[in-house]
């Protein structure tokens, strides 16, 4: 089988990838959810002509010169409207967030006026709707403030409160079961025996889905035995997973039993090689209704393929139309050697030259087993297939590793 085009393999993960279905959410769990439909306002904000400071509410006409001697009838506080109607010639002292009284078209700050007694003598003239707040000046009922599609930070939130909702429509989190394959695993915290390592793929591709919203479940090690295999595909779809993810196993070898356990599931193939590095061994499928994605075991290579083509098909699931890897813009710190047939992605440091251009360092050591130059990394550099030699200080571009 050819390698496949990684904007091949991209396209056909996330082919028929649908939003999961809505649910409402009370908004202190909204954080980070996707909303399932747009969200209209359900009062006006502010809902009156309220104060913006500390003053005197008064009518325009009163003060458009200086001095000027008004008579106080009152005070207004915030949540506490005065019932009386401001004549000429008449004020009311008010405080921020006041509702402005019938007949006050104005506030006066208080640092501009002095009392004598029921009497405010306002020193400096004021222009008719200063320092006033009206109503409808941040959004008025009915209007739509936050789309479908939106992934809801705390700002957003804010304003779906102010907005008088208590709970939001959001989609279904993702669901994606993770194993990790090989005899040779061994979990964190044991003493590893002569050939065995130490497995860390599940802890980076668990905290990448649960930073795009999805719960992840943990399958454990599967052991190189085609029954253990099967089993834990069985116990992927007894839990509902949407995604099944696996590290290692994927490729051909007498000892990768991925393939193979997945084929005794039914698993409709869609590919398994791709022109990528790190990571070629790349399979992607379906078992029913869930999609199945088999990386490679080497932890680089799991990782940037989930960055890849995991982390969009998720946002995909979750109801998001921002999906694909965002490209950037930089220039090399290095010099790099002519590319072969594969698309690389290299792991790479960013820092902002003096005249504001980003610089994207590649490490020299790429190797898709060293996890050191991985946690060290801000981005990939992407290089094309059969990209040419260039020379630091080339124009490049580069996913950003926001994680």
């Amino acid at each position: 089988m050819a390698l496949l085009p990684v904007a091949e393999a991209f396209a056909r993960v996330i082919e028929g990838a649908e939003p999961l279905p809505a649910e409402s959410v009370p908004l202190g769990e909204a954080e980070g959810r996707v909303l399932a439909e747009d969200l209209a306002a359900r009062r006006t904000q502010p809902p009156d002509d309220v104060s913006a400071m500390d003053g005197y509410a008064v009518r325009g006409a009163d003060v458009a010169t200086a001095p000027a001697r008004l008579r106080l009838i009152g005070e207004v506080a915030a949540g506490r409207p005065l019932a009386a109607t401001l004549q000429a010639g008449q004020a009311a002292r008010i405080f921020t967030g006041g509702v402005l009284p019938q007949g006050s078209d104005t506030i006066v700050i208080q640092e501009n006026t002095a009392r004598e007694g029921d009497i405010v003598v306002v020193n400096e003239p004021a222009a008719r709707g200063k320092n006033v707040r009206v109503a409808g000046l941040d959004f008025r009922a009915g209007d739509v403030g936050l789309r479908q599609g939106r992934r809801l930070t705390g700002r957003d939130i804010a304003l779906a409160a102010a907005m008088n909702f208590a709970q939001v429509p959001v989609h279904r989190r993702p669901r994606i079961a993770i194993a990790a394959t090989g005899d040779e695993l061994v979990p964190p915290g044991t003493e590893p025996k002569p050939g065995q390592i130490v497995y860390s793929n599940v802890f980076a591709l668990a905290a990448l889905a649960r930073r795009e919203g999805a719960e992840a479940i943990d399958l454990g090690i599967l052991p190189d035995r085609l029954d253990a295999t099967i089993a834990g595909v069985r116990r992927a779809r007894e839990a509902g997973a949407d995604v099944l993810l696996t590290t290692g196993g994927a490729s051909v070898g007498d000892y990768d039993l991925v393939q193979p356990a997945l084929a005794a599931e039914g698993l409709a193939l869609s590919f398994w090689k791709v022109a990528v590095r790190p990571g070629k061994p790349l399979l992607s499928g379906r078992l029913g209704a869930m999609r199945v994605l088999g990386l490679p075991g080497n932890p680089v290579s799991a990782y940037v393929c989930a960055v890849l083509f995991l982390l969009p098909l998720l946002r995909k699931l979750t109801g998001r139309a921002d999906f694909a890897p965002a490209l950037s813009a930089g220039v090399l710190g290095r010099d790099l050697k002519a590319n072969d047939e594969r698309q690389d992605y290299l792991r790479a440091t960013l820092t902002r030259r003096a005249d504001g251009a980003l610089v994207v360092t590649p490490f020299p050591q790429q190797d898709s087993s060293m996890l050191v130059p991985l946690a060290a990394a801000d981005c990939l550099v992407v290089r094309p297939p059969h990209a040419g030699a260039a020379a630091a200080g080339t124009p490049c571009e580069f996913v950003k590793l926001d994680d």
